[in-house]
C-alpha cells in the first residue's frame, strides 16, 4: 500500500517554508492552508524529484485546507482516494507520509487512531503516528490507503499527540460545498470515538463495574459484621490464631484444613461462622462471574474487591 501511494505524496515548497500534500486528481493537491501561506503559487516536487509549478486554487482556514492546480497534468498521475473520518475507529492502524522536517521526502510513520475530536467546527483525528514539522499537509491514511485525514499539526514538547483534520473537509472544499458533509448528528457520532466521551461498550461496562461496586459493598457490610461475630468466636473458642494472610482473618475457614481448632462445645459456633463465611464468597463469586462476563477489566475487579476487602485468593 506504501509503495502505492507514495508517488501520490509531494514536498510543498513555498519561499517561507516547506510542508507536504498528495494528489487527490492528476491536477489537484491536497495540502494546508499554513503550508501555502499568504502565495499564489507554489512548487511542488514528486517523489521521482521532478518539480512543477502549482497554483493556489482554494483556501478554506476554517479547516486548514488547500487546494492546488497543476498546469500540465500527467494523466497516469497516481492519486489517492478521500475517504472519510466517519469511518475512523479509535485503535485501528494508521498511516502518516509526509516530508518530515521538510527535508525528509516521503518519511512513513505508522500508529494508531488516539481519538476523534471536535475544534469549533472543524472535526479532527488524533492519532499518536509520529509527526513533525514538515509532515503538515501529508495524508493520514488506513491500511487501505485511504485518506482519513490531512496533517494539520503535533506538539512537538508532547509525544505522540498529533492531529489530523478530517478529509471530509477536503471533500467540501474541492466540490466546494457551503453545507459541511460532516453534518450534525455524524458530529456527534464522532463524538462518540473519544476516549473522553465513552463509546457505548464503555459505557456498559463502566454500569457493570458500578454494580459490581455496589454487590460487593452490600457484601462487605455483612463481612463486617461476620469480622465482629469471628472476633468474639476467636476470643472465646478458637483454640489457634490464624495467620494474616487474607484480608479478613475468618478467610481461614474456607481452607480444607482449618488451623487450630474449636475448643470443645463451640462446634455449633463455628458451623455458623463458616456457613456465614460460605455464603458471602458464593455472593462474592457470583459477581466476580458476572462483572467478567460484562467485560470489567481484571485490574478493576481487583481493585474493588481490595476496596471492601474481600480479595480472597481462589
Amino acid at each position: 500500500m506504501v509503495s502505492r501511494v507514495i508517488p501520490a505524496v509531494v514536498l510543498v515548497e513555498t519561499p517561507n517554508g516547506r510542508g507536504s500534500g498528495f494528489f487527490v486528481g492528476p491536477d489537484t493537491i491536497v495540502t494546508n492552508v499554513h503550508v501555502v501561506g499568504l502565495n499564489n503559487s507554489v512548487t511542488v516536487r514528486a517523489a521521482g524529484g521532478k518539480t512543477i509549478r502549482a497554483r493556489v486554487a482554494s483556501l478554506s482556514e476554517d479547516f486548514d485546507i488547500a487546494v492546488l492546480k497543476v498546469a500540465d497534468p500527467q494523466l497516469d498521475q497516481p492519486t489517492i482516494p478521500l475517504g472519510s473520518a466517519r469511518d475512523a475507529r479509535v485503535g485501528q492502524e494508521v498511516i502518516a507520509i509526509g516530508s518530515a522536517l521538510g527535508t525528509l521526502q516521503n518519511t512513513v510513520t505508522r500508529g494508531i487512531v488516539s481519538g476523534v475530536r471536535q475544534s469549533g467546527t472543524a472535526t479532527l483525528v488524533q492519532t499518536d503516528a509520529a509527526v513533525n514539522p514538515g509532515n503538515s499537509g501529508g495524508p493520514l491514511l488506513t491500511r487501505a490507503g485511504t485518506v482519513i485525514g490531512i496533517t494539520t499539526m503535533g506538539y512537538t514538547d508532547h509525544q505522540g499527540l498529533n492531529f489530523a483534520v478530517a478529509a471530509d473537509h477536503a471533500r467540501d472544499v474541492l466540490e466546494d460545498r457551503t453545507t459541511p458533509s460532516l453534518t450534525a448528528a455524524a458530529t456527534d457520532a464522532l463524538k462518540d470515538l473519544s476516549p473522553a466521551v465513552a463509546s457505548a461498550t464503555d459505557q456498559r461496562r463502566a454500569a457493570s463495574a458500578a454494580d459490581y461496586d455496589r454487590a460487593l459493598a452490600a457484601l462487605a457490610r455483612h463481612a463486617d459484621a461476620l469480622d465482629d461475630y469471628w472476633e468474639r468466636f476467636r476470643t472465646s473458642c478458637y483454640a489457634g490464631l490464624p495467620q494474616d494472610r487474607w484480608d479478613r482473618e475468618w478467610f481461614v475457614v474456607y481452607q480444607e484444613v482449618v488451623e487450630g481448632a474449636a475448643v470443645p462445645g463451640c462446634g455449633s459456633w463455628l458451623a455458623d461462622v463458616k456457613k456465614r463465611a460460605w455464603t458471602i464468597r458464593s455472593a462474592a463469586v457470583e459477581a466476580e462471574e458476572t462483572a467478567r462476563r460484562a467485560d470489567v477489566y481484571p485490574g478493576v475487579r481487583r481493585d474493588t474487591r481490595r476496596k471492601y476487602r474481600l480479595d480472597y485468593p481462589g
